[in-house]
């Protein structure tokens, strides 16, 4: 496949490239305030679910929401109530997302974690087939993760009542999930930049955090050639760097999505010095 041609070239931008240094302006950086793997799950839901739009819009609320949480996550959630929640975030408000759907998904965490006693607990029983009915313990696992996806969407979503919720949306209404995927792969994922916290499942189940720049990338570099940034071409795009990191497929997106992302790391400077590169080989 055309990517495996640029395997060495990623490996190299993943040894100059992914370290803490070259996080900032990512919402990722909020995840590492917390050890406690509740409050960590808690703070990238939130932080990956306001992930759209100005990073520094995305920065600004995502601080917004943590400064109301109060002394951490998960504590703040449980000794909320419903009513209580709709007051601490009455005001809140970003790009489409309202103060409303903050406080319901939000309520929707409390009682997962009420009632499963981790975000990772309701994904793993989606996972293994217990809470969807969909890709049961024979299925291989990388058919497992999209119906474990929509499931835990699905129940973050159920104060909604099959309503729409900007903060986290499903593939089923259009969506590449991108936003979901980034959470995992924060979640599940351990080095330099990723702080992991999850350990039912594992890196070879991610799907690649379709962004802009990531999807940008790959058109250029002829890893994808469909235009729209659905599942499919999440799918597409997640088997293609399988095939050259097939224990890890989301090993390289930290270190390709700085490239848009930081100043000064241009996407078409990535693309054709990648170009220039190959076509000396």
């Amino acid at each position: 496949m055309t990517i495996k041609r640029y395997a060495d070239i990623f490996e190299e931008l993943y040894s100059r490239y992914n370290r803490r240094e070259y996080v900032h302006p990512d919402p990722l950086e909020f995840l590492y305030k917390y050890e406690d793997p509740r409050d960590r799950e808690t703070c990238g839901l939130i932080a990956s679910s306001l992930a759209y739009g100005r990073v520094r819009q995305i920065l600004k609320s995502v601080t917004a929401v943590l400064e109301k949480m109060k002394p951490t996550p998960s504590k703040f959630l449980v000794d909320s109530s419903p009513e209580s929640l709709k007051g601490v975030f009455s005001g809140f408000k970003h790009r489409f997302s309202t103060g409303e759907e903050m406080a319901l998904t939000l309520l929707s965490v409390k009682r997962i974690l009420e009632r499963y006693g981790s975000l990772e607990n309701l994904f793993v029983s989606g996972l293994k087939g217990r809470k969807n009915g969909e890709g049961g313990e024979d299925a291989n696992e990388n058919d497992r993760i999209t119906p474990a996806l929509l499931a835990f969407a699905e129940e973050l979503n159920r104060p909604f009542n099959g309503g729409p919720n900007t903060l986290i949306p499903s593939h089923e209404k259009g969506s590449s999930m991108k936003r979901l995927n980034l959470f995992l792969r924060w979640m599940v994922r351990k080095d330099a930049v990723d702080p992991g916290g999850w350990e039912e499942v594992k890196p070879s189940q991610l799907m690649i955090p379709l962004d802009v720049h990531m999807h940008g990338i790959s058109l250029s570099l002829g890893i994808t050639g469909r235009k729209q940034a659905n599942i499919r071409t999440v799918g597409e795009v997640t088997e293609a760097f399988k095939s050259i990191s097939p224990e890890d497929p989301a090993r390289y997106d930290f270190v390709l999505t700085r490239f848009g992302i930081r100043d000064g790391l241009s996407p078409k400077e990535l693309i054709s010095d990648i170009n220039s590169r190959i076509r000396r080989a």
